[in-house]
């Protein structure tokens, strides 16, 4: 099902989800389970599940030779997504991104899903590897969502990049979106932020899910200002508990995003990692609750690949 169905049926109710990442290579995949376990008793819609693009390093073979070598940390997003479906009969969300892909590739992708039956996909750009400054799109891929979410859906109306093909099917892709409520890390001001994201609404995205935020304020501010522009898809929120004193800084850095004050000295008093966590815990609670008070219809949480302090939420707020 759709997440714009879902969203439809929950009739008001707020929903649960949320996203995990794909285990590091080498790991089972009873390691994921592990973790969604105890919180399927929240009756998530869906899980969306990320995507980790290939990184590459050069071996020094000696004498000024080097050999590229293909990094793969974390595989295995489509067949997670069809585990999941299969074990939990829940949909499962796939990330897939603009960075690593070819529009051949990413069409082949597309085509997996749809014989898996997987009915959503979250299309992004993706972030720069280690080895680039800026992101640096593939010779033949896309270099912004908006584009990704085109190729989508033309996809949808059976428009394949090989046009000479016949008798093609169509796919039937619920597109969602990244948006951010403090503004992308590399976009010169929110507005402009914004008018990005009404072109990839303009080319078939129908939902956004939001970068993690620490403000409510700044969500409810966004998405005023969205719907003052004509943005009228459900922007669902995504929230993340802080769970270690490094995110401090870890976090408005990697993430740019803006820590409350009060937050800070709440955790700048925690002699412990464990203390931590339970102020990260404790913050989104309240988070939760005033956006659920709101009348949001779906909140979205970040695990990061684990769900204890997840749950620990969740049962406080559904």
């Amino acid at each position: 099902m759709k997440v714009t169905e879902h969203i439809i049926r929950g009739e008001g109710k707020t929903q649960f989800s949320f996203e995990i990442l794909p285990p590091l290579k080498g790991q089972h995949i009873q390691s994921i389970f592990d973790n969604i376990d105890p919180l399927m008793a929240f009756n998530p819609p869906f899980i969306d599940v990320t995507y980790h693009r290939e990184e590459y390093v050069y071996k020094d073979l000696g004498d000024g030779l080097l050999k590229k070598q293909v990094v793969k940390k974390r595989p295995g997003t489509v067949g997670i997504c069809a585990a999941i479906q299969n074990r939990y009969n829940v949909d499962a969300i796939p990330h897939i991104l603009c960075g690593g892909f070819t529009k051949e590739d990413t069409e082949n992708f597309l085509i997996d899903l749809d014989f898996l039956n997987i009915d959503n996909v979250m299309a992004l750009r993706g972030d720069a590897v280690k080895t680039e400054t800026y992101f640096t799109p593939e010779k033949e891929g896309h270099a912004y969502a908006s584009d990704l979410v085109k190729q989508i859906t033309a996809l949808n109306k059976a428009n394949y990049l090989d046009d000479q093909l016949l008798n093609c099917s169509a796919t039937d892709f619920c597109v969602g979106v990244g948006a951010y409520p403090e503004k992308h890390m590399e976009a010169p001001s929110l507005d402009s932020d914004i008018h990005f994201l009404k072109k990839k609404i303009k080319n078939g995205a129908e939902y956004v899910v939001t970068q993690m935020f620490f403000d409510n304020q700044k969500y409810f501010q966004f998405v005023d200002k969205c719907r003052s522009e004509g943005i009228t898809v459900p922007i669902i929120p995504g929230l993340k508990p802080i769970s270690t004193l490094k995110q401090l800084n870890v976090i408005p850095h990697r993430f740019h995003v803006d820590l409350p004050e009060a937050l800070i000295k709440s955790i700048i008093k925690c002699k412990t990692n464990v203390e931590v966590r339970q102020v990260g815990i404790e913050w989104c609670i309240q988070q939760s609750l005033e956006l659920k008070k709101a009348g949001i219809p779906m909140l979205h949480y970040y695990s990061m690949g684990k769900s204890d302090n997840i749950k620990a939420i969740a049962e406080a707020v559904f």
